[in-house]
């Protein structure tokens, strides 16, 4: 396995580029996924106006572009909605490691469509970041279900050649603290390193909890990312 580590420089470009060209639109050298999917834009590392305009055209008047981890300064007339600093960690090679206290009565299940009511259901009470009626399109969810109710899930996000993002970590509040997001994050890592790829995900910098999660697993930080939204004029 040797996946080079600088497509995650702009890992929304590289993945709209390759594994989710059909999740895209694209004008120029601007690209979006479609709005049910998620809100991610993606522009070339360095942008000239032509691209931001490109992308204005695709998003039309007053529309959303969230530029993830692009850090070019966006143009004077777009209008900033949010920015929020983070990092993105990489899963160094190996295999994770097994869990040191397994549970042999919680099961994972593989997620699909006929899941998606739950996982917005879950999504709206623990708030792991974007997530829409087709976001489950991009790759493998898994969860964990208690009596039927959703509990704890995980997925597959960005695909930049060579990578996977691990993505929408989350546990319902009487869920918590039962290892169910590490076992998660652990079965995810397990299915992508085996089809030859390398787990990375982005967290944000406030979110220490899950840092340290991610850093007990085995993952390492690669680097800060700061996270923007804008209005376009």
């Amino acid at each position: 396995m040797n996946s080079d580590p600088t497509v995650l420089d702009n890992p929304v470009a590289e993945s709209l580029l390759g594994t989710h060209a059909h999740l895209a639109r694209r004008l120029g050298r601007a690209a979006t996924y479609l709005p049910e999917v998620t809100t991610f834009c993606a522009l070339p590392t360095e942008p000239d106006p032509a691209d931001w305009a490109d992308l204005a055209r695709l998003l039309g008047s007053d529309g959303f572009a969230d530029m993830f981890s692009n850090s070019a300064p966006a143009p004077a007339d777009w209008e900033p909605v949010f920015v929020l600093e983070g990092r993105q960690m990489v899963w160094p090679g190996g295999r994770p490691p097994a869990d040191p206290a397994p549970a042999p009565n919680v099961a994972i299940a593989e997620l699909g469509p006929d899941d998606v009511p739950d996982m917005l259901d879950l999504v709206k009470r623990t708030e792991p970041g974007p997530f829409w009626t087709r976001t489950v399109e991009l790759g493998t969810y898994l969860g964990i279900r208690v009596d039927g109710a959703l509990v704890a899930m995980a997925g597959e996000r960005l695909r930049p050649p060579g990578w996977t993002e691990i993505s929408a970590v989350c546990t319902a509040p009487e869920a918590r603290g039962q290892g169910h997001a590490a076992r998660l994050v652990r079965a995810l890592a397990a299915r992508v390193l085996a089809r030859g790829d390398q787990p990375f995900l982005h967290v944000a910098e406030a979110n220490s909890g899950a840092i340290a999660l991610y850093e007990r697993l085995g993952f390492e930080t690669r680097r800060p990312v700061t996270f923007q939204g804008f209005r376009t004029p």
